[in-house]
């Protein structure tokens, strides 16, 4: 069916997205030890402190990238490819006059079947707007108005 075929390559991408994120931080995180370890070779006083402070902090930021993209993971692995529902939630792809939505996570422009399509988190204002309606719904959203046209 056309239509599961869209929903399963959107989450595709949406996954591949979230993994090039989860290598890009595992690769700060890597050369942030490999900076510790440097750093504890070479101690000159003050200047070290600073700079190992400095290091804990980025380690520390890199770890909350790390959660927050455990966090997306779970919500991903929430989407039924095979569900279909007529009110817009989680997994919905949806069609609308203006622009075409998954409402998944916050992934950006996808391209499936030469059709581009919005991976928006549900948390976005656009995805808050959208919850819930039906086909045939009208919706505004920054002086733009639109009509929903179509759900998966």
């Amino acid at each position: 069916m056309k239509n599961r075929s869209i929903k399963t390559q959107l989450l595709q991408l949406c996954n591949q997205s979230l993994e090039t994120r989860l290598q890009s931080v595992l690769a700060v995180i890597e050369d942030i030890k490999q900076s510790l370890q440097s750093e504890t070779k070479s101690s000159a006083g003050d200047k070290h402190e600073t700079g190992r402070a400095m290091l804990q902090l980025e380690r520390e930021k890199a770890g909350h990238q790390l959660a927050e993209i455990e966090k997306t993971k779970q919500i991903l692995s929430k989407i039924n490819t095979e569900s279909t529902s007529k009110n817009i939630g989680l997994g919905s792809v949806v069609f609308t006059t203006a622009s075409n939505y998954f409402i998944s996570i916050s992934a950006g422009e996808l391209k499936v079947e030469n059709e581009t399509f919005y991976a928006i988190s549900a948390s976005t204002p656009i995805g808050q707007l959208l919850l819930g309606k039906l086909v045939g719904d009208k919706v505004t959203f920054r002086n733009l108005s639109f009509e929903i046209t179509e759900i998966i």
